[in-house]
């Protein structure tokens, strides 16, 4: 059995992509990242979906990009975007910078380290809020990075960076994670959570996801939590 390291938010997608890599065989490492994010309750999410995926490690660790100022409205008091049509072509305020890049060098570190050459991300290049660092471009070109940049790349490892929602709708991704049996009452994708962790239904992600489920025909099974 290989190894692989999942990068485990606590969302949705990250925890359908983990779980195809356990399909397809991969023992999983999952990274999740406290990074200063406002929406912390999907910290907690990302231990009950690392339980419930049996992971043979899961490390929390802080990197808190908040230090760096208000560059983004999840890292900062800056209002989160909500009750708005979603334009893909636009940034929003809730692009952290560089974050997508930050988490997947992390992810190499760690992978480099357990001899591990495949790392998976949730990313999605067809339901998403305009961020630059979910494209396919972007998860190809660190994939070139991640040999250059490393000792066992230089030896001739190669490294695979697995993006296997990359062209799913939100609603694709629903039923594939239907199919593999996934709970995703587990899951919290909200940006700007209520003081009990109960999501806003009204931004960016929120909104995306009860879109998913109902072109999906399912129910969303954490608003029943």
């Amino acid at each position: 059995m290989s190894d692989a390291v999942v990068l485990l938010s606590g969302g949705l997608d990250s925890y359908t992509a983990a779980a195809i890599a356990r399909r397809d065989g991969f023992r999983l490492f999952a990274l999740t990242i406290r990074y200063g994010q406002r929406h912390a309750r999907e910290i907690e999410a990302a231990r009950e979906v690392a339980r419930a995926l049996g992971v043979a490690r899961h490390i929390e660790l802080d990197v808190d990009l908040s230090a760096f100022g208000g560059g983004s409205s999840l890292t900062s008091d800056a209002p989160v975007p909500k009750d708005r049509p979603i334009d893909p072509g636009e940034i929003p305020s809730t692009y952290v910078p560089a974050r997508n890049t930050v988490f997947l060098s992390l992810a190499l570190g760690w992978a480099e380290v357990l001899g591990a050459r495949d790392i998976f991300i949730g990313v999605n290049a067809l339901d998403y809020s305009g961020y630059p660092d979910c494209r396919p471009e972007f998860i190809a070109a660190f994939e070139r990075l991640a040999s250059l940049a490393t000792a066992q790349g230089v030896r001739g490892a190669a490294f695979r960076i697995h993006a296997p929602l990359q062209a799913l709708t939100k609603a694709d991704i629903i039923r594939r994670g239907q199919e593999l049996g996934l709970d995703y009452g587990l899951t919290h994708s909200c940006y700007d959570p209520g003081p009990r962790g109960r999501p806003c239904g009204r931004c960016d992600s929120c909104t995306l996801r009860a879109a998913g489920f109902a072109q999906a025909g399912m129910a969303d099974p954490a608003l029943g939590r």
